[in-house]
């Protein structure tokens, strides 16, 4: 007679697919097995996407330090990576979030509401381009997040670019972009001015 089958070991990536809640995350993230990556969830379904490459890191903390002075002389609230959240199963990491109000609660301050964020910026990864460049924004067009930065930056070839969108009936518009060599401007939600070059190592 075959012995009976032991039960599968419990794997949370695996088993709660399609079932992840904020509450979840809270109970089972960082996997121990991947803990820098970055967890996003939509509609109940994880992405966990690897580190980000170190030119993006570099830019990332780059544009927060070009952006904030005006930023916070407006009234808003520069951030770097936070879980913007749009329902207990829905969130994504931004790269740099800017908030026109703070967090009232621990809660608030672990699960960023949604409504809470005047702009969201992504650095476009290669093995992320569907989800940063289609995927991300239409998450916060419907999220009625007012702004969406997205910024490209390939190293090896000095290319940058950076595109503002700004929501628009529903919808995102670009209202501003540039690339490396020209000058990036603009008058909302704050004033912004550099070059995209500025964002390279």
């Amino acid at each position: 007679m075959a012995a009976p089958a032991m039960p599968a070991e419990f794997d949370p990536l695996i088993d709660l697919d399609g079932l992840w809640t904020t509450r979840l995350a809270d109970d089972y993230l960082p996997d121990p097995r991947f803990p820098a990556a970055k967890y996003e969830c939509i509609n109940g379904r994880l992405i966990v996407s690897p580190t980000e490459v170190g030119a993006n890191s570099w830019g990332e903390i780059k544009l927060a330090r070009l952006v904030a002075p005006a930023a916070e002389a407006a009234g808003y609230y520069v951030y770097g990576t936070v879980n913007l959240t749009f329902h207990p199963g829905k969130w994504i990491q931004p790269d740099v979030t800017v908030l026109h109000s703070l967090p009232e609660t621990d809660e608030e301050d672990k699960w960023v509401p949604a409504g809470l964020c005047t702009m969201a910026v992504e650095f476009v990864s290669p093995g992320s381009r569907q989800q940063d460049y289609v995927n991300k924004p239409e998450q916060c067009a419907r999220g009625g997040v007012a702004y969406f930065m997205q910024v490209e930056i390939v190293r090896r070839t000095r290319h940058a670019s950076v595109t503002l969108l700004k929501l628009v009936d529903g919808g995102y518009q670009a209202v501003a972009a540039a690339k490396a060599g020209q000058r990036f401007e603009a008058g909302e939600p704050f004033e912004m001015r550099f070059d995209p070059a500025e964002l390279l190592p």
